[in-house]
């Protein structure tokens, strides 16, 4: 079996609340790394969202937030997310437990921010996700017709405080972006060590080259460029053992199943710390609204909050992002 993965990020740009960026690879048949997964699991999986079609919606996260069919918002990458995880044995009950299950060592670092210590929130977020086990298991008879597993989901989530120390340290946060995704590159290629792997990665900001980070983050690799263009940067990745085709592409997310899917992960994961996060500060001054975190709302927020923050005593080197 080979590997085909996708990366993409979510929460880049807000002003509050985490980066998350996030790795879904899959277990395929050899010689089907270049395969369309939506159309191998078509019967089960499609990229349109539509109140008509009992399939599961998989898409670029931004399209199923902001679409007005089948539901809307939060409902549509929930149902995603948690059904995938559910087709590949995994049915976390709880926000805390659902990051147990993609990024082990973020539930330690909760600890380090009041508004995430201690807490946590049952899942699924939203009531109108519908029945997740029947979903899950249309998915996985797919999944055995076609040969395909999913071999994981792996979520680098980056709290505030932890992202403004680095991004200080570096003084560039798309450094900091790119490290995240040098991780799950790493995390990808350890979970099958053994197989050919092809990750596509959404395209970075305006960002072309990426040879020095990709020889830097896996020095054990003989790199090979294969294409930088404006649209798409790719590179093989050559060891002892096995290749692995690593590309860069404007629109990743609407050209790769994988992709998608990791762009999901990302903006859930950090939705549900947005809740998390909402759930103490409107405790602790109720009726304030609540917010997702980016720069204009974000400004509303942190004048209204003002007065709690301070009494409080919460640092706003920990609470706001620099950048």
């Amino acid at each position: 079996m080979a590997i085909l993965a996708g990366i993409d990020e979510a929460g880049y740009g807000p002003t509050l609340g985490p980066l998350v960026v996030s790795a879904v690879a899959f277990r395929v048949p050899d010689g089907e790394l270049n395969s369309c997964l939506w159309k191998r699991l078509s019967e089960s999986c499609t990229s349109a969202v539509s109140s008509s079609d009992r399939r599961l919606a998989v898409a670029d996260s931004k399209r199923l937030f902001r679409s007005k069919n089948a539901g809307s918002g939060l409902v549509l990458l929930e149902r995603a997310a948690l059904v995938m995880l559910a087709a590949g044995g995994r049915s976390p009950g709880t926000w805390r437990e659902l990051l147990g299950v993609v990024s082990p060592g973020a539930v330690h670092e909760l600890d380090d921010y009041a508004w995430y210590a201690g807490a946590d929130r049952p899942l699924p977020l939203c009531d109108e996700v519908g029945d997740l086990g029947t979903r899950a298991n249309a998915l996985r008879r797919n999944f055995a017709e076609r040969g395909v597993t999913l071999l994981g989901v792996f979520v680098e989530p980056l709290p505030e405080g932890r992202f403004n120390r680095l991004v200080r340290a570096t003084r560039n946060k798309a450094v900091v972006l790119l490290g995240l995704v040098m991780q799950l590159i790493d995390r990808v290629l350890r979970s099958a060590s053994d197989s050919e792997v092809r990750i596509c990665v959404d395209r970075l900001g305006g960002r072309q080259l990426y040879r020095e980070a990709l020889s830097t983050a896996l020095p054990g690799h003989e790199l090979r460029i294969m294409e930088e263009t404006a649209e798409r940067s790719a590179y093989r990745l050559v060891d002892r053992s096995r290749s692995c085709d690593v590309e860069f592409a404007i629109g990743g997310e609407d050209r790769h199943f994988a992709t998608a899917l990791a762009s999901v992960y990302s903006k859930y994961v950090r939705e549900s710390y947005m809740a998390v996060f909402n759930d103490y500060w409107s405790h602790h001054l109720p009726g304030l609204r609540p917010t997702a975190g980016y720069y204009t709302d974000a400004k509303r927020w942190l004048t209204d909050a003002s007065e709690t923050i301070d009494r409080l005593s919460i640092d706003r080197r920990v609470l706001v992002r620099d950048r």
